[in-house]
């Protein structure tokens, strides 16, 4: 944290934002921890310069520990509320396309990103709209899932949306299972998720 610290408070978060653009795939995997770390502390430097474009694209990288390392940076962003604006405004929709990705780290690492997206109103619209739901549910189903708690905790925001909810009241049994998680958080989002899903307004 300290190091982080200093990297912030030597302004070198927009010089290591633009490297990501010419360096060799093994630098910008170091670039995207550095970054990781740094926006944990603060997010705005990063913001200001551009780093959201960038890292949509690191999305789409052919390097799955690129395409990780760069949802974990979008999650760091996403604990500060200009970072979950401007995710929601042009992300959301490609880290719900990485729900389907073959990689549990890069599935953990976009549910954890879409999690942070949906704590706002439009990025909930935006995942619904993307067609989240569906994926998001196949990874609650799967219990040995590193994706199943921060993919409970995104249904649950989804399920404040009428539609969300209509559609999740017909997927209740899956919540259910996760009752039995031998992990106590896992059980405890999903009792708060049944309860959201089954509240009738």
């Amino acid at each position: 944290p300290v190091g982080a610290v200093g990297i912030v408070t030597a302004g070198l978060i927009p010089s290591l934002v633009l490297k990501l653009k010419t360096e060799l795939d093994e630098i910008q995997e170091l670039i995207l921890d550095t970054l990781s770390n740094c926006l944990h502390v603060e997010a705005s430097e990063a913001l200001a310069a551009d780093a959201i474009p960038i890292l949509k694209e690191k999305l789409t990288h052919s390097s799955v520990a690129i395409i990780s390392k760069a949802a974990w940076v979008l999650l760091a962003a996403g604990t500060h509320a200009e970072g979950k604006t401007a995710i929601c405004e042009e992300v959301t929709p490609v880290l719900v396309s990485l729900l389907e990705d073959a990689d549990p780290e890069v599935q953990a690492s976009a549910t954890g990103a879409l999690m942070f997206a949906t704590i706002k109103p439009q990025g909930r619209f935006s995942a619904l709209h993307a067609g989240a739901i569906p994926h998001l549910l196949k990874l609650v189903a799967e219990e040995t899932s590193r994706a199943r708690l921060n993919a409970i905790k995104t249904l649950t925001m989804l399920a404040e949306l009428p539609q969300g909810r209509q559609t999740l009241l017909d997927h209740i049994d899956t919540f259910q299972q996760c009752l039995n998680d031998p992990r106590e958080a896992v059980q405890r989002a999903a009792e708060t998720a049944i309860s959201v899903i089954k509240w009738k307004p």
